[in-house]
């Protein structure tokens, strides 16, 4: 798989076929998937109004990738001196990570993990990432609220407001499946109407 900026250029790229271009997208999404990687692709689609025939608005793309990657680097910007901190500790001998989360080595999909593709938060990527980092910061994720909406809740459920998880991709179990959610995943895929 290549990088997330290769990636994002191959999205960009005007002279490129524009489902090649769909496809460097679809990589960046694997790449960096805040929400795990089908309910980040329906934030996409559904943000950037990715339309079913790319060559209707071929400028999607770019919208779609443009969001994902100012997404990524706030959570890089946040990352880089933990994941220092964490190699300073390791030098120092201390094995196990201390009040790290998980998402900031390189498991991006727990960032804000959504169970149900369909629900998750309707704000920017960039504005649900920084509030998944304030709340890091200030050290309030596990209080009982969720840290991208505030609604009050309760573990191991997902917010009901905006559909994000506490536990990340470890909550995804045959009981968070919906009855249909193959047919709902193939019309996200194919950017067909709800």
């Amino acid at each position: 798989m290549t990088s997330f900026p290769a990636q994002a250029r191959q999205v960009r790229d005007t002279d490129r076929p524009v489902h090649h271009r769909l496809w460097a997208l679809r990589g960046c999404a694997l790449s960096f998937p805040p929400y795990g990687f089908r309910a980040t692709w329906h934030h996409l689609v559904r943000s950037a109004r990715i339309p079913r025939r790319l060559d209707d608005d071929p400028d999607a793309l770019v919208r779609a990738v443009d969001e994902l990657e100012a997404a990524r680097q706030l959570a890089l910007g946040y990352a880089a001196p933990v994941v220092a901190a964490r190699r300073r500790s390791k030098t120092a001998g201390q094995r196990v990570p201390v009040g790290s989360s998980r998402w900031v080595f390189g498991q991006w999909s727990s960032l804000a993990y959504c169970p149900d593709f369909t629900h998750h938060p309707v704000e920017p990527l960039p504005v649900v990432v920084g509030r998944v980092i304030a709340a890091h910061r200030a050290g309030t994720v596990d209080s009982g609220q969720c840290t991208v909406c505030g609604a009050d809740r309760t573990r191991p459920r997902a917010c009901t407001r905006c559909g994000v998880h506490p536990d990340g991709p470890a909550a995804l179990s045959a009981r968070f499946r919906h009855p249909d959610e193959a047919d709902r995943w193939r019309r996200t895929w194919q950017r067909a109407a709800p």
